[in-house]
């Protein structure tokens, strides 16, 4: 092996044995130099054969073969199509122009003719050489002849380049640029690098001018053509091609060093903001449908072959780019390995002063430059390619879990159990969280990368069962080629679906993208470790393994401590997903919170967590800063190990050249050492999450027409064309068998029998009744096909013909987060006609025109800015409005008020849009509906039906129906048409609608209050002392590690100067170990300091934003999605505990560390500050152009990923409605739209991120090179001192891309679109008066329930108009007062009002004492509201009635008495409700009665003296509500007074006083009775409309209870 003490031997290496003697020196005939000639002439040969051999396979012959061998896999595209294509279809065209355009265009038809004109040139200079040769040598004659023929198969090739085919001009440019380059190699080789050398001389220099004449051409032809020519454009889908975008037509020059780029650079610096329609479209290889046509064969269950695990699947898919790789990594490794090399040579020339030196110095210093560029090119491929990569692994995966999540079976779920904690993250992901969800990025202080480091802050440094016709005219979907079904699952593995499909697309896609990079592990780190040690045995020899010793003695405690580290983040993350979700939880029922008044509570048990978060996230952190010591120290230590070695043991001399190469040897294996801590976590990682998307794949229960079980019973199934039934069945809502456990694990073991037969009448309605739990919801899930079937017998069977269409309304009112008119059409076409009918027959017309923006209004997330009611007649219109024969409507008649109800029975089920269509209608308006009824079906409490057929024979079957009916069967019929004008009033057409406050897009850099905020709670109450203590600490430590890697280079300056016997080694050595130890120490502490100062701010800036939000008011909690408001106190808190954490003390760090670098450099060559500070500069400005486009780019980045992900939770919610009309395509088009969009900004995001890097990399090997070039060329310089400042220039350049990186991050993290300023604007957002102690009321307070009201105006905003207007009323203590009024006559605003939650003007006494006087949350906590829509949190039905545990079961289970769930079901039944149920988010296990009953529960449990119900129990049935009522006049306390509002005349007729409400006035409030006696008055009026009218009546002279 040889040494690289010795230059010739050195030179042997690079050269060769032929390429360091001069040609004279060589014997007559053994020329070898001219027999280089040879390999050019050789490559055209093999070239000529290979080209022949593939024109062969593509000949029409083999074609032939080839389809008739292997027809699945025949291509039916030939030269002709590519041949179409480009000539387009514009016939006018000349002959001329199309023939151009099928080149790729007029500048690559240049640049053809102009490698066409150079080959001749050359052939015709070879021939000509040829010609005038006078050596008798035959070997020279035939060289001669074979180079003249590799011109001429070089001209041969350029012809065929413009005149072929496509196909074969493709094959001609490979061929040609190939072959010419090898010639160019042979020239320069033997022509160029003779001057770079002091012992060659230029081979060919008696040719003369000829020579220099073929380098230029061969230059032109083989150089500048391939690298400068744009690339032909060939699209994916030939029959519609897209425009090509630059990077599609880009040169190779241009791709490589991404100068299409600067276009998008250029266009963001001109302006302030780049939009997404201004970023370059997207490339249709990079379309959702082609990379769903190109991965789902690999991955999805239903189309892949056989089933493997995903990795594989993904392998399948990006084996290419994979290889492509694999030669990136050896590029780079090999072109890194140059630099220490370089260096051992410039001052191996300085210490020997040029003796024996074969290659001329400024080779190495050119070297300096060019090999940080030539890594950094490999490598930016490589990040370019992963980065592509993972772009489309998104768009694969998020597809992939779309179209699976379309063919799950939906159920209710129930809240994670304490061992599946643990396995969810961190980070609750949300629709709204755009940003949100991309992995926090930085560096910890272990130095190891975070998640999303490799992207962001890598420097180039670095059955079957048939269900009947209810399949009717769909073909089974079974998985191609029989490949394996996705199995059932065995448990209930999943307990929130909505929760776990969201982490998938977001935390789980990221983590699995985060571990592409397993070849940085398995490749890169073995071969430079590998190269790192020859390189070190080389120069320091055996004392190079006793440091490898060293290092594997050393490297399992680095090890051992991060896998400690992982068990205490484990910790950590349970800690963090308790806090998350409780935070989730209460902002999901913020508004409960607030009319509760439970802001105080509330806050300190999120505090609570937070702390115990905290104490988690402080040892987090604390073992990762030791990990990092110790993998500081681990590195030194090897190089002292070594140095010692080779200095005392082997006694040899320590010289320049040997200590900086060798330093920078060592870097190399520390780096490859945090490498491999740091990836070992991000591969486990993917691991998992790859496994999880696979068990999502395959294990999540599927619907019935999906799935297929061994445990499934074949039965032969009577056809039914046309029927709409069910036979002899059984529905469950798992496939576990039959009486599995219900949705969500809580509910009753619940089954939906069909005993014999139930055939629903085609073309008419069909009503389904019966009590709250029943199963009528069931029963239309069973239609859909959304239940379990349970065939009984060979006759079963279950059919909902689906060939003219199906609509559903869903009782839980679905819709999207789009404009009222997208919703009711649904993606049907507009027809204005049927569209106005729509409106006017569902009651809209009246409701639209109280939206400035009519039906363009958007409804808000979840439909914010819609009530029930409205929501529930959208629902209703878009089933109507649909082309469906068949609707399914579940209970659209519950949130409307008997006015509304009455006008839908006779406008819309009456009407002619309904007429003829079939009608399956669940309800418990029974008297509302029945007149519009053919059949009937009354379901009973056991999961069976009752009774089924006409109404009549109902009727006389059912004594309690009959008698239900009865009551109110006039009601239809004595109705008169009430407020035609209200209801049918005309639409509006008026602003954009749009009611969502879009977060406000912060231009620029980062703003100061924002970094303020972080500053301050950093230092908090003495942020002086913590600055000085941190910026002090930071600068004495890299003065002391500058000094450390001086003082080697001192110490070897000691063996030139004095005999190497002299040189006291131990003094060196002991003076390096104190200064490492000062190092470590200080490094250590510093660190400490901000760790405590990062928690203070982390709790500080938690407690404020947790704070703000609870004290803000109703209306900025109206106009501000939940799930907004979810992500900053989940995402952005995430993004403040760990990278801005990070990336504010490295960016700190590295800056201090640079400015030490620097000047180091300045102070031993003083004159070279400038040219230093131009590059510099030149890096900054790069830097500037960088972060202003990056900014806009990641901006629209994140604002395209929240359209995705809220697109993906709106389909899981509405999955049950998508499916019922059959609109799984159209969302998945959309789905496909919207991750397009997201790509679209993703590509140039990552694309700029290289453009960045090549132009800082060259930037610092420029500054580099420069600065070698001046120390050897300036005179003067020692070995030694060149050697450090060599050292620090390398150093200082690498670190010029981390340090522009991790500021760009450290602002996207800091910004509006990461997490500070979007912190910092929610703590200034509008507030609600705080607590005040004037404002505590007496202890006594309040003793009654008096009110008193008083001139009451309010408002929803300080300007806006008054929804009350002048109310006065008093109520006093014990008395029951009903509140009645047309939809927006002010009911609700009247009970906001009350409890301080709008903008108010008058007096409000209760129980004596001013409201306006008392504290909000004192008020709140003593008024008990039950609002329409009941929200209820996870966990048991305890924490749901009692979450602060005040009160003990016993007054509990008297709350749910007095509510009536005791009424519903027994206590022996199976599954009964019961206080240690579980509870599943929002309620989802429950029906909405139940809900509404235990709200009730939960105001009872609170013994309010004021208890106000708005509604609450709109979606009971009559008999429950009567069991409430009845329950509340006998179960409240006498002194407790109640108001109800309600649109049930029977729930508030018996009330002492009953207020009347229009406009925002009261027109009536008086007894019952009294009102009664108005002819004119609106009560009367309402009461004879009822069907009802002699019940109320009576009720009105019943015994009222006084106090």
């Amino acid at each position: 092996m040889p040494s690289f003490d010795d230059p010739v031997a050195w030179q042997v290496v690079l050269g060769g044995n032929t390429a360091r003697l001069e040609p004279s020196a060589l014997p007559p005939g053994k020329d070898t130099w001219r027999d280089s000639f040879v390999l050019p002439a050789g490559v055209a040969s093999v070239s000529a054969f290979l080209l022949l051999l593939q024109l062969l396979l593509r000949s029409n012959h083999i074609k032939a073969l080839r389809t008739r061998l292997f027809p699945q896999n025949t291509v039916v595209l030939d030269d002709s199509d590519l041949e179409a294509y480009s000539a387009g279809d514009n016939v006018t065209k000349s002959r001329i122009s199309r023939y151009v355009e099928s080149l790729g265009g007029p500048a690559v038809f240049a640049f053809r003719i102009t490698r066409l004109l150079c080959s001749f040139a050359l052939l015709a200079l070879a021939i000509f050489t040829l010609m005038q040769c006078h050596n008798p040598s035959r070997s020279a004659h035939l060289l001669s002849i074979g180079l003249c023929g590799t011109f001429a198969y070089a001209c041969f090739l350029s012809v065929l380049s413009l005149a072929g085919k496509p196909k074969l001009r493709e094959l001609a440019c490979r061929h040609l640029a190939i072959v010419l380059l090898v010639a160019w190699g042979v020239y320069v080789y033997r022509n160029i690098w003779p001057f770079a050398t002091y012992t060659m001389i230029p081979v060919d220099a008696d040719e003369g001018r000829l020579l220099w004449a073929k380098l230029v051409l061969l230059s032109v032809a083989a150089v500048a053509v391939p690298l400068l020519s744009p690339r032909q454009y060939v699209p994916i889908d030939r029959e519609n091609p897209n425009e090509p975008i630059p990077e599609q037509t880009a040169s190779i020059l241009s791709l490589t060093l991404y100068f299409f780029m600067d276009s998008i650079i250029l266009a963001a610096w001109r302006t302030s903001h780049l939009a997404l329609d201004q970023l370059p479209p997207l490339a249709d290889y990079d379309t959702t449908s082609h990379l769903v046509q190109r991965s789902y064969p690999h991955l999805d269950p239903f189309q892949a072959k056989r089933k493997r695990h995903l990795f594989f699947g993904l392998m399948g898919i990006f084996w290419k780019e994979y290889i492509v790789l694999f030669f990136m990594i050896l590029i780079r490794v090999l072109s890194i390995m140059a630099s220490p090399i370089g260096i051992n040579q410039l001052l191996r020339y300085l210490e020997t002063g040029g003796a024996n030196a074969v290659v001329r110095p400024w080779v190495w210093i050119v070297w300096l430059f060019l090999s940080p560029t030539l890594a950094a090119i490999a490598w930016q491929w490589y990040i370019f390619i992963t980065t592509r990569m993972m772009v489309r692994t998104e768009a694969m995966i998020t597809s992939l879990l779309f179209d699976h999540s379309l063919r799950i079976r939906v159920k209710a779920e129930t809240d994670k159990t304490p061992e599946d904690a643990s396995k969810t993250t961190s980070t609750a992901t949300t629709p709204d969280s755009a940003s949100i969800n991309q992995s926090p990025t930085g560096i910890d202080p272990t130095g190891s990368p975070t998640a999303g480091d490799e992207d962001t802050l890598r420097a180039s440094s670095e059955s079957v069962v048939s269900r009947g016709t209810i399949d009717k005219g769909k073909s089974k979907s079974t998985p191609e080629g029989g490949s394996e079904k996705p199995e059932a699952p065995t448990d209930e593995k999943t307990k929130n679906l909505v929760g776990k499909l969201n982490n998938l697309v977001t935390v789980d896609i990221n983590r699995i993208t985060n571990a592409r990079d397993f070849l940085m592990l398995f490749v890169m780190v073995p071969f430079q470790t590998g190269l790192s040690i020859w390189f070190l045995y080389t120069i320091l020899s055996w004392s190079a393994l006793v440091g490898l010793v060293t290092m594997i003695a050393l490297f399992p405690v680095p090890g051992y401590m991060a896998s400690i580290a992982q068990k205490i983040q484990k910790e950590k993350m349970n800690s963090t997903d308790a806090r998350v979700q409780t935070v989730t939880e209460t902002m999901n029922v913020v508004r409960m919170v607030k009319l509760f008044g439970w802001e105080y509570r509330t806050a300190d048990q999120i505090s609570e967590k937070r702390e115990e978060e905290l104490t988690w996230l402080r040892k987090h952190q604390f073992l990762n800063l030791s990990v990092f010591l110790v993998s500081y120290i681990i590195p030194l230590l090897v190089m002292l190990t070594t140095f010692v070695t080779y200095s005392v043991i082997m006694r040899q001399d320590m010289t320049a050249s040997k200590v900086f190469s060798s330093m920078a040897a060592f870097e190399l294996l520390a780096e490859n050492l945090h490498r491999t801590l740091g990836y070992i976590p991000i591969m486990i990682q993917g691991k998992v999450s790859l496994d999880r998307v696979a068990e999502f794949l395959y294990k999540t229960e599927l619907l019935d027409q999906f799935s297929t079980t061994e445990e499934e019973v074949h039965v032969a199934h009577v056809e039914t064309p046309g029927v709409i039934g069910i036979r002899n069945s059984a529905f469950t809502w798992s496939s576990e068998g039959s009486g599995t456990q219900t949705p969500g694990g809580s509910r009753r073991k619940f089954t939906l029998r069909v005993d014999d037969e139930l055939i629903l009448k085609r073309g008419a309605i069909n009503l389904v009744v019966g009590p709250t739990g029943s199963g009528k919801t069931s029963l239309l899930m069973a239609l859909l096909g959304e239940m379990h079937y349970i065939p009984n017998g060979p006759d079963s069977f279950v059919s909902l013909p689906r060939e003219c269409g199906v609509g559903y309304a869903a009782q839980e009112s679905w819709v999207q987060n789009e404009t009222i008119r997208d919703n009711i059409l649904f993606g049907h076409p507009y027809d204005e006609e049927r569209y106005n009918k729509v409106i006017h027959q569902c009651a809209l017309k009246r409701d639209l025109s109280l939206f400035e923006a009519g039906d363009q209004t958007e409804v808000g997330e979840k439909g914010l800015t819609l009530s029930g009611g409205q929501k529930a007649r959208i629902t209703l219109a878009r089933a109507v409005y649909s082309s469906a024969e068949i609707l399914l409507l579940d209970d659209v008649l519950a949130a409307l008020d008997v006015h509304t109800a009455k006008w839908i029975v006779d406008k819309c089920f009456k009407g002619d849009l309904i007429r003829g269509r079939t009608v399956i209608l669940v309800t418990h308006n029974v008297a509302v509906a029945s007149s519009v009824a053919e059949f009937v079906v009354s379901m009973g409490t056991d999961g069976r039906i009752a009774s089924q057929g006409a109404l009549s024979r109902i009727l006389a079957k059912d004594p309690e129906f009959s008698a239900q009916v009865k009551e109110e069967s006039q009601e239809i019929e004595k109705a008169e048409e009430v407020d035609e004008a209200n209801l049918d009033a005309p639409a509006r057409n008026g602003s954009d609608g749009k009611l969502i406050v879009e977060e406000e897009i912060a231009i620029g850099h980062i703003g100061w209050p924002a970094m303020k905020l972080y500053a301050h709670g950093l230092g908090g109450a003495r942020p002086f002392l913590f600055w000085i203590t941190f910026i002090g600490a930071l600068l004495l430590v890299d003065l002391a590690a500058t000094l450390q890697t001086w003082f080697l280079g001192y110490w070897a300056q000691q063996y030139e100067d004095h005999d190497p016997n002299e040189v006291k080694v131990a003094f060196y050595l002991d003076i390096y170990s104190a200064l490492l130890l000062f190092v470590v120490t200080v490094y250590g502490l510093a660190y400490v300091v901000f760790i405590y100062g990062s928690l203070r701010a982390s709790r500080k800036i938690h407690r404020d934003l947790v704070t703000s939000i609870l004290g803000t008011t109703l209306r900025w909690l109206d106009k501000t999605p939940v799930s907004r408001i979810i992500a900053r106190c989940t995402q952005d808190i995430d993004s403040v505990d760990s990278a801005i954490s990070s990336l504010l003390s490295n960016f700190l760090d590295m800056s201090l560390l640079m400015l030490v670098k620097f000047c180091s450099i300045i102070v031993l060559s003083p004159l070279f500050i400038i040219p230093g500070s131009i590059i510099t500069v030149l890096g900054a400005f790069c830097g500037q152009l960088y972060m202003k486009a990056q900014l806009c780019v990641k901006r629209e980045m994140s604002n395209a990923r929240a359209p995705v992900l809220g697109h993906f939770g709106a389909a899981i919610a509405g999955l049950t409605s998508i499916r019922a009309y059959g609109a799984q395509d159209m969302f998945r088009k959309e789905s496909f739209r919207r991750i397009n969009q997201y790509t679209r900004a993703a590509v140039p995001f990552y694309n700029l991120n290289r453009w960045l890097c090549i132009r800082t990399d060259a930037l610092g090997g420029l500054f580099a090179a420069l600065l070698a070039a001046y120390l050897i060329y300036g005179g003067g310089a020692r070995a030694s001192n060149t050697g450090f400042s060599l050292t620090m220039a390398v150093s200082f350049s690498g670190m010029i891309l981390w340090w522009i990186r991790v500021l760009n991050e450290l602002e996207l993290n800091g910004r509006r679109l990461g997490s500070l300023e979007r912190i910092s604007q929610y703590l200034e957002i509008e507030h609600e008066p705080k607590p005040t102690a004037d404002g505590e009321p007496p202890a006594y307070w309040p003793s009654s329930g008096d009110l008193k009201v008083e001139h009451l105006f309010a408002r929803y905003s300080p300007d806006g108009p008054a929804v009350l207007q002048d109310v006065c009323f008093e109520v006093k203590a014990g008395e029951r007062v009903g509140i009645v009024g047309r939809t927006g006559s002010g009911k609700s605003s009247l009970t906001l009002a009350l409890l301080r939650c709008i903008f108010t003007e008058g007096k409000v006494y209760y129980d004596g004492l001013p409201t306006d006087s008392i504290n909000l949350d004192s008020l709140r906590s003593n008024i008990t509201i039950i609002p329409q829509v009941p929200e209820l949190l996870s966990g048991t039905l305890r924490q749901n009635l009692d979450p602060f545990d005040q009160y003990d079961d016993a007054a509990l289970n008297s709350a749910l008495r007095a509510a009536g769930l005791f009424s519903l079901q027994n206590e022996d039944d199976e599954g009964c409700i019961t206080l240690d149920s579980q509870i599943a988010s929002g309620g989802s296990n429950l029906s909405v009665g139940q809900r509404q009953i235990l709200a009730l529960a939960r105001a009872i449990v609170r013994q309010s003296k004021l208890l106000i119900l708005d509604e609450a129990t709109s979606a009971i049935d009559f008999a429950t509500d009567a069991v409430i009522q009845q329950s509340l006049r006998h179960e409240l306390g006498r002194d407790v007074t109640l108001l109800t509002v309600a649109h049930r005349l029977q729930t508030i007729m018996d009330a002492d006083k009953i207020m009347v409400l229009d406009a925002g006035r009261i027109v009536e409030f008086d007894k019952p009775s009294e009102l009664l006696k108005h002819e004119k008055g609106l009560l009367r009026a309402l009461v004879e409309e009822s069907g009802d009218k002699e019940l109320l009546y009576s009720m009105t002279q019943g015994v009222s209870y006084p106090p």
